[in-house]
């Protein structure tokens, strides 16, 4: 038992500053997918059918990448076209642009949960087609999809783990630089899994709130 504390006291300065690293990747990255996954579903639905066709094939796309490629895409590959980005922001695009996917196909299931007539009576009040979306139909959609949402972001806090593979001191990368350190394996493989049970806390913990919430306003 001594022997699986040292391994965390006497090696804070790695899994303290990778988990905080990681923590700002997810952060960074929720509040950007979660921007543009709500600007995808609007596409989805939009009546114009250029930003449909747009919405459908990144959705398309990118939901059937690995998220592996997009990280070596933009890593390895946007650099030869002279644009210079570092590995952090790049993490931060990549996830970005995958989860976004998954974020507005999440969003566009609670779209199709609105009732017609009431997107029908708010354009029969003179409203545009934005009005009706950000005022009446996303209010309610964004009500029926908060436990699918939370997965895809715990889902993408387990994601995080990839940028490691590309040189983003992260929580993925703790294990090797354990391992560096002589440091037993299985006592680092554990303390990693209890850090990222404490980040998932918290997105358990707002789901519930919303749900209360949100369903004592219903």
């Amino acid at each position: 038992m001594n022997e699986f504390l040292h391994v965390l006291t006497d090696n804070w300065d790695i899994i303290g500053s990778h988990f905080l690293s990681t923590i700002e990747l997810f952060l960074i990255a929720a509040v950007g997918s979660l921007v543009l996954g709500t600007l995808l579903a609007a596409m989805r639905v939009s009546p114009v059918p250029t930003l449909r066709g747009f919405g459908t094939g990144y959705v398309l796309l990118l939901r059937n990448c690995p998220l592996t490629l997009v990280f070596a895409l933009l890593i390895f590959a946007v650099p030869k076209l002279d644009v210079t980005i570092g590995y952090f922001e790049s993490a931060c695009i990549a996830l970005i642009a995958y989860t976004s996917a998954f974020v507005c196909e999440a969003l566009r299931s609670g779209i199709n949960t609105v009732p017609v007539g009431q997107a029908e009576a708010a354009r029969a009040l003179g409203m545009t087609f934005g009005q009706v979306l950000t005022l009446v139909v996303l209010p309610q959609a964004f009500r029926t999809v908060v436990p699918p949402m939370v997965s895809v972001l715990n889902a993408m806090l387990k994601n995080t783990t990839i940028a490691a593979g590309f040189s983003v001191a992260e929580a993925g990368g703790i294990l090797y630089y354990l391992n560096e350190r002589g440091e037993n394996q299985i006592y680092t493989l554990l303390w990693v899994t209890v850090g990222f049970l404490i980040l998932v806390i918290p997105l358990i913990a707002l789901q519930r709130s919303l749900e209360r919430r949100w369903g004592m306003a219903r």
